[in-house]
C-alpha cells in the first residue's frame, strides 16, 4: 500500500482570496479580484464556460470592481503593496492593461461611490485637499470633468448610495465606529438634511438604498441594540421601521428593483445569515445559505442573488442562485489534497468573564490522531470585530500540525449588540485583556489546556493584546507571536491614517488626558516581563499599525536580551496579499510553534 506524507503548509496555502467582484448585466461574465496565480489580480469567468482566465494583470489588492452597464469598460480600484492609497482604474471590457482614471498623488485616497446606470458619471469620495474629513465629487467621463459635491468637515464623510434618477446621495458621516450619521444630499442645490432621527444620538446609521424616488431603507441601531433596517420618506421626512431581527444585526442590503426585493445579511457574533422581503411582505424569509460568513454580496439586473463567502472548512468562493432559489456554486476553491471532514469546524462555547459577561467563543480541537496537546490562544483583531465560523488556511494548517486553537469574542467583538461592542472604546487594555484571562484560566479549568502548554498569537488588536498578555501575564504562555501589534498607544494614535485620526478620542482616547491609562494599557511598558520567546511580523507598507510600532518593541526586547525573531515584508502592508509572502510568514509561525514545543 502506498503510504503518503501528510499534507504540507503549501497545501493549505495554494487556496486563494476573492476580495471583489462584479457582474455584468447580462450576467454572462463573471470578474473578481483574486490571488490565484500568487499575487492580486483581477480574473474572468464566461459563465457559460466556468474557467477563470486573467482579465487585469495587477498585483495589487483591489478595492472595488464595477462593469459598466453599457459594457464599455470595467472599473477597479487598487492600491500599492498594501499601502492603501487606492486609486480608480479602468479596464477595456474585454480586460488588458489597466488605465488611472483620476491622475493624483500616490498619497492620496480614492473610494469608489458609485457609476452611474448610463455609465457616465462616477461618484467617489477623495482624500485630496483634505485627508481627514475628506471630500466628495462626480467626476463626468466622457467630459474628463470632476465636479465637486461637498467638502466633509468635523468627521470621515462618505457617499453611501446615489439615487437612480440621481438627484440625491446618502452621505454618511463617521464620529466613531459606533456613531455614524446619515444625511441626504440633494444634488442639485447641495443642501444636506438629516436622515437619522437625532444626529446627536450616539448609533449607527450603515447600508443604504434608494427604493423609489421618494424612498430609502437603510441600516441602523438608533434606539436598540441590534441593528435593523428603516424606511425614511424624503418628502413627508417619516421614518418606518421596516425589518428587524431578533438578536440578530443587519450588515448589508441590496434592493432589486424589478421584483421590488430586498435582500439583508444579518450577523450574530459567529455566523451570517440571509434574508429577503418583497414588497408587501410582513416581515423577511430567511434564505438557506451555503456560507456562515458572507463577504460580499450582489444582486444582478436580472435579479438573481451572487454571494462570495467562506466556513471555517471551505476557502472563499462565489454562489449564486438558480431559478428553483437554490445556491449553485460558481468556482472551486478548495484544499489541495485536503477534504473538508479532515479539518476542523469548531465548537462554539462560553464562558463567564471577571464580571459575569458570558463570552462567546470558538473552539477547535485537532483531532485526536494530530493533537499535539498544545493550543493557541488567538485573540481577534479589529477590535470591534469578532472571530467568525470562516475559513482561515493559517487555522486548519495548524489543526492539521496538532495545535488545538481558542477564539473568544471579548468585549468590544461585533454581532452582540451595541452596548456590548462600545465597550472596547476607550478601554483597550482592561476589560478586553480581563475576558481574555478568564478565558484562559476556563481553558485550565475544563482540561483543553495544560498550563504549561498554551501559546499566544494575534493580529493587529489581536497583536497589540498578544504584546499586553505577553506583559502582563507571561506566566500563562510558552512563546509568543505578534503580527504587526500595537506596542505604544501614545504612537500608534499619533501614526494612523489621516482620514482614522478624527475618531481616535472616542476609539482609544486622547494622550494627554489619558495619560495614565494610555500607560498602563501600552504593553511597552511591560517590557520587562517580556521574557519568553517571542516573533514579531510585520508589513513594511502597513499604513494602519505603521512598522515602528514593531521596530520599537523589537529594538527593546533585544536589548534586554529577550529571545526575539523580526520578520519584515518589504512589500506588504496590513496582510499579506502575495502568496509567497504568506507562505513563508506561516512557515516562520509553525517552526517557532515548533521549536518552542
Amino acid at each position: 500500500m502506498i503510504k503518503f506524507e501528510k499534507p504540507t503548509v503549501e497545501q493549505f496555502f495554494q487556496t486563494y482570496v476573492i476580495t471583489q467582484f462584479t457582474v455584468t448585466d447580462d450576467e454572462k461574465k463573471l470578474i473578481f479580484s483574486s490571488n490565484l496565480n500568487g499575487k492580486m489580480n483581477v480574473w474572468a469567468m464566461d459563465m457559460d464556460r466556468g474557467y477563470p482566465y486573467m482579465f487585469g494583470h495587477t498585483e495589487q489588492s483591489c478595492s472595488f470592481l464595477k462593469a459598466d452597464p453599457k459594457e464599455r469598460f470595467v472599473l477597479g480600484g487598487f492600491d500599492r503593496d498594501g499601502d492603501e492609497n487606492h486609486h480608480i482604474y479602468a479596464f477595456p471590457f474585454e480586460g488588458g492593461k489597466p488605465k488611472k482614471l483620476i491622475e493624483a498623488d500616490e498619497n492620496d485616497k480614492y473610494f469608489f461611490a458609485h457609476l452611474s446606470k448610463d455609465g457616465e458619471r462616477l461618484y467617489y469620495v477623495t482624500s485630496k485637499d483634505n485627508p481627514q474629513f475628506l471630500k466628495g465629487f462626480v467626476y463626468h467621463i466622457s467630459e474628463d470633468r470632476h465636479e465637486e459635491l461637498y467638502s466633509g468637515d468635523g468627521a470621515a464623510t462618505y457617499i453611501g448610495s446615489v439615487s437612480q434618477d440621481e438627484k440625491y446621495a446618502v452621505i454618511i458621516k463617521f464620529y466613531a465606529n459606533t456613531y455614524t450619521v446619515g444625511y441626504l444630499l440633494n444634488l442639485e442645490s447641495g443642501e444636506m438634511t438629516a436622515i437619522s432621527k437625532d444626529p446627536e444620538r450616539v448609533h449607527v446609521f450603515g447600508d443604504a438604498a434608494f427604493i423609489s424616488d421618494d424612498e430609502i431603507i437603510y441600516i441602523t441601531n438608533d434606539e436598540a441594540e441590534f441593528d435593523y433596517v428603516m424606511k425614511y420618506n424624503i418628502r413627508t421626512g417619516n421614518h418606518e421601521r421596516f425589518a428587524e431581527f431578533e438578536n440578530e444585526s443587519a450588515s448589508t442590503l441590496k434592493w432589486h428593483k424589478g421584483s421590488e426585493t430586498v435582500y439583508i445579511v444579518t450577523e450574530t457574533g459567529v455566523e451570517d445569515f440571509i434574508y429577503k422581503m418583497k414588497a408587501g411582505d410582513s416581515e423577511p424569509e430567511r434564505l438557506s445559505s451555503p456560507v456562515t460568513q458572507v463577504d460580499g454580496f450582489t444582486v444582478s439586473k436580472n435579479g438573481n442573488a451572487y454571494l462570495v463567502g467562506r466556513t471555517a472548512v471551505e476557502p472563499f468562493n462565489i454562489y449564486r442562485t438558480t431559478k428553483n432559489g437554490e445556491w449553485e456554486k460558481v468556482t472551486d476553491n478548495r484544499v489541495l489534497g485536503v477534504s473538508q471532514e479532515e479539518m476542523v469546524d469548531p465548537e462554539v462555547v462560553s464562558y463567564s468573564s471577571f464580571d459575569g459577561k458570558e463570552i462567546e467563543a470558538l473552539w477547535f480541537k485537532a483531532k485526536p490522531e494530530q493533537d499535539n496537546g498544545h493550543v493557541i490562544f488567538w485573540p481577534h483583531g479589529g477590535p470591534q470585530a469578532a472571530e467568525r465560523k470562516m475559513f482561515r488556511a493559517m487555522f486548519q494548517c495548524l489543526l492539521n500540525r496538532g495545535y488545538s486553537i481558542f477564539a473568544p469574542n471579548f468585549r468590544g467583538s461585533t454581532g452582540y449588540g451595541a452596548t456590548f461592542v462600545k465597550l472596547v472604546e476607550r478601554d483597550w487594555g482592561e476589560g478586553p485583556r480581563l475576558d481574555c484571562v478568564a478565558g484562559i484560566e476556563w481553558l485550565f479549568e475544563t482540561g483543553k489546556s495544560d498550563r504549561d502548554k498554551l501559546f499566544v498569537l494575534g493580529g493587529s488588536y489581536g497583536g497589540y493584546m498578544t504584546l499586553l498578555l505577553a506583559g502582563r501575564h507571561p506566566e500563562y504562555f510558552k512563546a509568543v507571536i505578534d503580527i504587526f501589534g500595537v506596542s505604544n498607544l501614545f504612537t500608534f494614535v499619533k501614526s494612523v491614517p489621516e482620514h482614522w485620526k478624527p475618531i481616535m478620542d472616542k476609539w482609544v482616547g486622547d494622550p494627554e488626558r489619558d495619560k495614565e491609562r494610555f500607560e498602563k494599557d501600552s504593553p511597552i511598558t511591560y517590557l520587562d516581563s517580556m521574557r519568553k520567546p517571542m516573533l514579531v511580523i510585520q508589513g513594511a507598507n502597513d499604513p494602519r499599525v505603521v512598522k515602528e510600532e514593531s521596530d520599537q518593541i523589537v529594538e527593546k526586547l533585544k536589548e534586554q536580551g529577550t529571545e526575539v525573531d523580526y520578520l519584515v515584508l518589504d512589500d506588504e502592508g496590513h496582510g499579506f496579499s502575495k502568496k509567497e509572502n504568506e507562505i513563508k510568514v506561516y512557515k516562520q509561525i509553525i517552526d517557532f510553534l515548533d521549536k518552542h514545543q
